[in-house]
């Protein structure tokens, strides 16, 4: 053969290897980023649903609060004479 085919036969057996190397760094790199965001994406996920269920508390007890104070109301309502001096 001549030596201007080996050569070239020769370096697209590189070329062809260094692609196919630069390829699979690529999808490497490519899966590890998209992994360490899904990492991220789950932790933020749980800080919302966190504060989800915090908000359900705080509504439920801001409306325990207003029951107490309505029934302290009516309680203090209920001691008072007509002229308005507890008993």
């Amino acid at each position: 053969m001549d030596n201007a085919i080996i050569v070239a036969v020769i370096s697209g057996a590189f070329t062809l290897v260094g692609t196919l190397g630069g390829i699979l760094a690529s999808s490497r790199l490519t899966a590890y980023r998209i992994e360490q965001l899904e990492k991220k994406v789950d932790k933020h996920n749980q800080v919302i649903d966190r504060v989800y269920r915090l908000e359900q508390k705080d509504a439920v007890t801001e409306e325990e609060i207003k029951v107490v104070n309505h029934r302290i109301d009516d309680l203090e309502d209920f001691h008072k004479d007509p002229k308005g001096y507890h008993i």
